[in-house]
């Protein structure tokens, strides 16, 4: 009976240490180089080439995923079902999910490429002092167009969508925020409006755009645009850019009544499982050279200052890509309305959609 006891001890005791060597290991991989991260972004939004860059530089893998709304990105880390180390959320989403206890505080002292960027995009209203985020990309949304299947018309103004010419040549992107935004906008109100009647006149108004509006889609829109199979296209800066890459006649333009102006940031998610390994991937891609690779390849405005002097100034240069302060100004951020708003913003939406179904 001792020797079965004696036993037993033993092999608690090997157990024991088995666990603890296996914890040690485990907390090294995660704070001192090696290991894994995941990261988590909007579809076709990083150079692939800049993850196996990163992976040789610092012996991290990368597991990578991606999420097509900021809403259902914040569901999945709220459920923490699966755990990401980095995510590129908007700025609204940024503030709620701060609201939300969701966020990890940035250690600056672990990035220091921050003094890369401009501090133009620093120390913003929905994250002062950058304690959650770091800037990723910026841009805005508005009108691309392809003047030579429309005659040589353009839009300066957002009611310039309701010309009667335009009878199924507009898609619009498939997102309340965009689509209410410039309802609102159209009417002179803000694309923040929580005010019941604005939101009601903005939807009616955006019902008697119906005939003109081909479809209402995603990703999709890029394609439709490249093929000339629609003249018209609401949408993000990025997108239009990535469509005038392919076909030189199309253009783009931010309407005279104001737009979005938003912002995608770097965040660690509070359930993060390598810290470090995550500052070390946001510090990597805040390498100007990296910065630069990645905002050709995306085609979305880098806040990277010193990635900029690196690009090609026919693009750096181009205001509807990026627009000077004083453009800027008239433009809008969007802000956190809170989860009531934001259903009421998407029961709109949807009823707008089934509307065109009729």
């Amino acid at each position: 009976m001792k020797e079965i006891t004696r036993a037993a001890i033993a092999i608690l005791l090997i157990s024991g240490i088995l666990l603890y060597v296996v914890n040690v290991l485990e907390k090294s991989s995660t704070t001192s180089g090696g290991g894994t991260i995941s990261v988590y972004n909007w579809g076709e939004y990083i150079d692939p080439e800049l993850i196996d860059q990163f992976e040789k530089e610092t012996n991290i893998s990368v597991v990578y995923e991606t999420f097509d709304s900021n809403e259902s990105m914040m569901t999945k880390i709220e459920q923490g079902g699966t755990t990401y180390d980095v995510a590129m959320p908007s700025e609204y989403a940024i503030e709620k999910m701060k609201n939300n206890d969701l966020l990890h505080p940035i250690d600056h002292s672990l990035v220091p490429n921050l003094t890369n960027i401009d501090p133009y995009f620093l120390d913003l209203p929905f994250d002062p002092g950058n304690e959650y985020s770091i800037p990723y990309f910026w841009g805005t949304v508005g009108i691309a167009f392809n003047p030579t299947l429309l005659e040589g018309q353009t839009f300066e103004s957002w009611d310039d969508l309701w010309n009667p010419s335009l009878e199924q040549e507009v898609i619009l992107v498939d997102s309340a925020r965009e689509i209410i935004g410039l309802g609102l906008n159209s009417l002179g109100y803000s694309l923040n409006s929580t005010n019941v009647d604005e939101l009601r006149e903005a939807t009616d108004k955006l019902k008697t755009m119906g005939p003109n509006v081909k479809a209402i889609i995603g990703d999709e829109i890029v394609e439709l645009m490249r093929r000339e199979e629609a003249a018209v296209a609401v949408t993000w800066s990025g997108q239009a850019a990535d469509m005038m890459w392919i076909n030189e006649d199309i253009d783009y333009s931010v309407p005279k009544e104001g737009s979005n102006l938003w912002f995608d940031n770097m965040i660690i998610p509070k359930t993060a499982g390598n810290i470090e390994g995550a500052h070390a991937f946001i510090n990597f891609m805040l390498d100007p050279e990296v910065a630069a690779q990645n905002a050709d390849y995306v085609g979305y405005s880098t806040p990277n200052e010193k990635a900029v002097t690196l690009m090609d100034p026919e693009v750096t240069e181009d205001e509807r890509f990026y627009p000077p302060v004083e453009l800027r100004e008239r433009l809008e951020v969007y802000e956190n309305l809170g989860l009531e708003m934001l259903g009421t913003y998407n029961e709109l939406f949807l009823e707008f959609k089934m509307d065109m179904d009729n």
